[in-house]
């Protein structure tokens, strides 16, 4: 009997003992976890903390835009910034990293510079468009050297369109198949002579003899031949400032004009 009770006791003990280890071991998984619960939710209010400097310190402000004629400021920008990530200079600046933005109707390229975190820039660098035409109910523009470099269905308040050329087919990003090639020139100097006098024509007509006519609204100015281009988009731009043709439709003759002559003369349209 007393044999039973020693091994009663022993078995007691050992019964204890181990829920004593198993009560520590309990304390000490449960310390653990709260120990990496903290740690967990320390580096959460760290990644939170990051987070909200980067947005307040990063979030763009400012945003300077050059170079465009053709898009507006706002239109460029939205092209540039497309989603809410994009109004952080820092994603912006990884996104455009040593990348430009193409594939743009009348834009070669654009470039974005990160000023400084809350102020970004954008350059915007448009394609040399001399002129457009119409064909099949598109209008195709081309560059100085008689490349279709576009093809929309909107008309240009930038450039003129260029009628009388002969072509049977028009193939972007191909040059106009027309008979003479030195027309385009020709184009280029008188669209870059319109816009640095600050004149506006609607349209540009060549005749067979490749002699020129410019439109301006309800006035129809017979340029002639290339010769003394130069002195008669100056004189034209004289006439205009005068207003002396506001109100008024008509050919203004400009063909004999010289710099010796200065030769022009108005011929009223007949209601």
């Amino acid at each position: 009997m007393a044999r039973r009770r020693r091994k009663r006791s022993s078995s007691v003990r050992r019964s204890e003992f181990n829920n004593r280890w198993h009560i520590k071991d309990s304390i000490r998984n449960n310390r653990s976890l709260y120990i990496i619960a903290l740690i967990i939710l320390a580096v959460l209010l760290i990644i939170l903390g990051v987070i909200k400097y980067i947005s307040d310190t990063y979030t763009i402000t400012n945003v300077y835009v050059s170079g465009n004629k053709h898009y507006t400021d706002e239109e460029i920008i939205d092209m540039v910034m497309t989603d809410r990530l994009c109004k952080n200079s820092m994603f912006l600046s990884l996104k455009y990293r040593n990348k430009s933005i193409g594939d743009i109707p009348f834009i070669e390229k654009m470039d974005v510079d990160i000023v400084s975190p809350d102020t970004v820039k954008i350059n915007v660098y448009e394609k040399a468009i001399a002129g457009y035409i119409s064909y099949l109910g598109h209008y195709m523009y081309f560059d100085r050297d008689g490349i279709v470099v576009e093809s929309s269905f909107e008309p240009s308040d930038e450039v003129p369109q260029v009628m009388g050329l002969s072509f049977n087919s028009v193939i972007i990003h191909e040059k106009l198949p027309v008979e003479n090639d030195e027309v385009f020139d020709e184009i280029l100097d008188i669209t870059q002579l319109l816009s640095k006098y600050e004149l506006n024509a609607d349209k540009i007509f060549f005749d067979s003899e490749y002699n020129v006519y410019l439109y301006f609204g309800g006035i129809e100015v017979s340029i002639g031949t290339k010769d003394f281009i130069d002195a008669k988009i100056i004189e034209l731009k004289k006439i205009f400032r005068t207003d002396q043709l506001d109100g008024k439709t008509g050919l203004l003759e400009m063909k004999d004009f010289n710099e010796d002559t200065k030769n022009t003369s108005f011929i009223p349209k007949k209601e």
